[in-house]
């Protein structure tokens, strides 16, 4: 959840570093850091608060050096503060990480029986200071000392090491956490996520886990969890530093939603054939044969990505008719799940670094299941655990809250389960032609609901002042409720619930009442008459409605205050057009309230601790 960026070259590094972590803001934090070789020591400068602050320190104390560190830290052991900020120092030896260590207690209790004085309350620190022993016990040099180290290690731990006498060299270190090496000319680079290296370059490494790696300005030498030297690949990331730019839009956010159009479109390129009315997207590893003996499909993940995986239980049960059971990743080892040999488990994940749905991954692989992995990010943790994988090419999403990749996601697993469908025998040719061919539509028509933005942000004002919102759907609309529902709780701060609309009279309609918008997606599908019914229950108790529904239904107009349409579409793509206008109204409440869009208060955008 924090971030890390490191630096070593021919240029000054605290410039190159304090960029990538703006790069990185996204990720969520409380304080910032940076240490950097000077050619004589490692200096160090920690803030609390955003980047801005750590940049005022800096101009008025400047570090002057060609390698360095830097962090972002979101508060897990310790509050926020100055001396619970990262880098953290032992001796000559600074260290950044991300994760947790779990037996952080016991290093703690040993290290002060051994005489170590603590300056911080965080599980960072005992890092430093294994590092700092391993020196004076004789290691050969920084990368065996980290190596030694990490050894006593207990959680997930990504981190970036300085030593004061070896100028020139960063050690860096991963388990189960992310960390990316870029390549450059004449300089190396390492940090948590692909946007912060891209300014520098598109040639990546990407460590695996155990993998301990020495970077200098000339290459890279790498050891694997056996400590011996590993090779691993150098991949072209085809990002450009451009996607990872707002573009003139006033947020990321809103700059992603406009995308959506190309991000869905990218997921489906090369992938289908519609003549042949087929979809063959080979990277997923099941073929014809596996994929008819499946017994279920099991798809894991949290937040927005949970949601399009309930999307996609819809779709695998109807159009590939296999029964799917959906489950966040959070639940999934602490409940005692069962997986077997003739499961297949989807983990979605647009980070693909998702310590709950990592955890959920290794539970399944080991009960033998076959894993899939649905995510965004190249080579990330979770599609290098899985089987196959099906990357949904969104580009880079800056936004906290997720929205080109939760649409991209919805494009991947209906081309799963139209794969599926096919390969088992029960999805006609003519069913599978038309459902691929209302798929490629799908860009089109969100080009059109982007062109209505205006009238959706003139709604927008009128829910600015709502203290509470319900959102209802029936069918493939009550996961887009809940995805509409957490949008605007999470970006806006607005208690906002998503429910299924046939649960209303369980509950939810004893909150109806004037001050309550009800926000009712009710396109013309298979559920519309018994949704038209809910809104009337919500009008006759005075709740005012937001009604999204297709184009030229007049009947709303009777039942709703205001109504945003939607394209006449088939039902199976239906979902892929109703959240978006979802997105920008949670986005134009929040800036109407001033809100922070990019990074809400208290969440990061990947989610690498349990």
């Amino acid at each position: 959840m924090c971030g890390i960026v490191g630096y070593v070259g021919e240029s000054s590094a605290a410039p190159i570093i304090v960029e990538g972590l703006r790069r990185l803001e996204y990720r969520g934090y409380d304080s910032a850091g940076i240490a950097v070789h000077d050619g004589h020591g490692v200096q160090v400068v920690r803030a609390l608060g955003k980047l801005r602050v750590l940049a005022k320190v800096l101009e008025d104390r400047p570090l002057a050096g060609t390698t360095g560190i830097g962090h972002t830290r979101w508060a897990t052991h310790g509050r926020p503060s100055e001396e619970n900020a990262h880098p953290h120092v032992a001796g000559p030896v600074a260290v950044v990480h991300n994760g947790i260590i779990e037996n952080h207690r016991a290093l703690r209790q040993e290290l002060a029986r051994a005489g170590v004085a603590f300056s911080s309350d965080t599980d960072t620190e005992i890092i430093a200071h294994l590092v700092h022993r391993e020196l004076q016990a004789g290691a050969a040099g920084l990368l065996d000392a980290v190596r030694r180290a990490v050894a006593r290690l207990s959680g997930a731990y990504a981190i970036a090491v300085l030593g004061r006498d070896e100028p020139g060299v960063i050690v860096a270190a991963r388990q189960g956490s992310p960390l990316v090496i870029g390549c450059g000319e004449g300089e190396m680079l390492c940090g948590s996520d692909i946007p912060a290296l891209l300014s520098h370059t598109q040639q990546m490494v990407f460590l695996e886990d155990g993998d301990v790696a020495e970077l200098r300005a000339g290459g890279l030498r790498v050891l694997g969890a056996d400590a011996k030297p590993a090779l691993r690949p150098r991949r072209h990331i085809d990002w450009s530093p451009v996607m990872a730019e707002r573009g003139g839009y006033k947020h990321f956010m809103l700059k992603e939603i406009h995308e959506q159009p190309e991000a869905v479109a990218a997921t489906l390129r090369g992938r289908l054939d519609l003549d042949a009315s087929s979809v063959h997207p080979s990277e997923i590893g099941l073929g014809p044969e596996a994929a008819g003996a499946l017994r279920r499909v099991y798809l894991v993940a949290c937040g927005t990505s949970f949601h399009a995986a309930l999307v996609g239980r819809y779709w695998l049960e109807s159009i590939a008719q296999v029964p799917t059971v959906v489950e966040l990743g959070s639940e999934v080892r602490y409940r005692g799940a069962l997986f077997f040999p003739d499961d297949l488990v989807v983990a979605v994940s647009q980070s693909g670094e998702t310590a709950d749905t990592i955890a959920a991954v290794q539970t399944a692989k080991a009960a033998g299941a076959r894993v899939l992995a649905v995510a965004n990010v190249l080579d990330s943790a979770i599609p290098r655990l899985a089987h196959g994988s099906l990357y949904t090419r969104a580009g880079p999403e800056i936004g906290v809250a997720s929205t080109k990749c939760f649409t991209a996601q919805l494009a991947a697993l209906l081309l799963l389960a139209v794969y599926l469908g096919r390969s088992r025998g029960v999805l006609p040719a003519e069913r599978a032609a038309e459902i691929l061919q209302a798929l490629c539509e799908v860009p089109s028509q969100m080009h059109d609901l982007l062109g209505d933005a205006d009238y959706v942000r003139a709604v927008a004002t009128r829910l600015v002042h709502a203290r509470h919102v319900l959102f209802l759907g029936r069918g493939l609309s009550f996961p887009i409720a809940l995805e509409g529902a957490l949008k605007l709780k999470e970006i806006s701060y607005v208690h906002a619930e998503g429910y299924a609309a046939g649960e209303m009279k369980h509950g939810p309609i004893a909150l109806i009442e004037p001050e309550l918008p009800v926000v009712v997606i009710c396109p013309q599908d298979a559920a519309y008459d018994k949704t038209l019914s809910n809104i009337q229950e919500v009008r006759a108790r005075e709740g005012p409605v937001v009604a999204l529904a297709t184009k030229g239904d007049e009947s709303m107009h009777d039942l709703s205050e205001h109504i945003i349409w939607i394209p006449r579409a088939p039902d199976v793509v239906l979902p892929l057009l109703t959240v978006v206008p979802l997105q920008l109204l949670a986005y134009y409440v929040a800036d109407r309230k001033g809100h922070d869009v990019d990074q809400p208060r208290n969440l990061a955008k990947t989610v690498t601790v349990e």
